[in-house]
């Protein structure tokens, strides 16, 4: 999924009428599955309850302001993406799993294809990694992949570190050493619960985002920042606020694109070659990724 570029790159303080309002008002329309859309007097309602001022959102007339209706619109729009696009991509471990037997038949990868951390029964491949593993090497036109980089990434200025980011990511085209592309993969098909590991995964991305953007706006160097994510009962069922919490982040700009479930076999392909393209505009070739 990629942005709408009319919610994109919004002014912050937008981006903290949406935090607030989503906060104290709900993500969720409670006993029916769905993504809640505040009407515009609850919205009014909720942030008069906290004490604060209302008259960026409508005028004394009750007509909403150009804030007010840009909010009500987004609130709108982020609700109709999740419950009619996203819901239905997210996966349980036994499509997942289905989708991962077809892709590794049809593509014979030679790439890592890790297993989870689980144990017993419910020890099996990581399915969505291994998917994004086979898809982009199947895509990747003779240039190599970090699929697990066990070091932080670092981009370059005359040869010397400019920037290192703060964590490692799941992943990095073509290498750990200023890269194209960067990716997190939150797959999570066997928790009951959505518990914190979960949630940490959100904000881990949200601080690879922002540090990325910081890189963008100071030195002017675009590394491109994707996340993926699978598990319909943990995210659907159990963390429909924080597909909310994604959202928000891919509209704030702090990510690329996130690519839910089964769209990683729709999008990844295109991406790929998206990341092709910009390696060899920069000079690189295949042999020296």
């Amino acid at each position: 999924m990629k942005p709408n570029p009319r919610f994109l790159n919004q002014p912050k303080n937008f981006w903290a009428n949406v935090r607030i309002i989503s906060e104290k008002n709900g993500y969720t329309v409670r006993g029916k599955g769905q993504i809640k859309v505040p009407a515009a007097d609850e919205v009014v309602s909720t942030l008069s309850k906290l004490g604060l001022g209302t008259s960026h959102i409508c005028n004394q007339n009750g007509k909403l302001t150009p804030m007010g209706s840009l909010l009500i619109d987004y609130f709108k729009f982020r609700a109709d993406k999740l419950n009619r696009e996203v819901e239905p991509n997210l996966m349980d471990a036994n499509a997942a799993r289905d989708l991962f037997d077809r892709k590794r038949d049809e593509l014979k990868p030679s790439c890592p294809l890790p297993m989870n951390k689980q144990k017993g029964t419910k020890k099996a491949h990581a399915y969505l990694t291994g998917l994004v593993n086979m898809i982009v090497e199947a895509n990747a036109q003779g240039f190599g992949c970090n699929y697990d980089p066990g070091e932080l990434t670092t981009v370059t200025r005359n040869d010397a570190p400019l920037r290192t980011l703060a964590r490692r990511v799941d992943g990095c085209f073509p290498s750990t050493v200023n890269p194209v592309a960067v990716w997190e993969i939150k797959e999570y098909y066997y928790t009951t619960t959505f518990g914190s590991r979960v949630a940490d995964g959100v904000y881990e991305s949200l601080l690879d985002g922002m540090e990325l953007e910081e890189l963008r706006e100071n030195e002017h160097i675009e590394v491109k920042h994707y996340l993926m994510v699978d598990a319909h009962y943990t995210w659907w069922s159990c963390g429909r606020s924080y597909l909310c919490r994604i959202f928000d982040m891919l509209h704030m700009g702090y990510v690329d694109e996130v690519l839910f479930g089964k769209e990683v076999v729709e999008r990844l392909p295109a991406l790929v070659g998206e990341w092709v393209r910009r390696a060899r505009k920069l000079g690189l070739k295949p042999e020296q990724a």
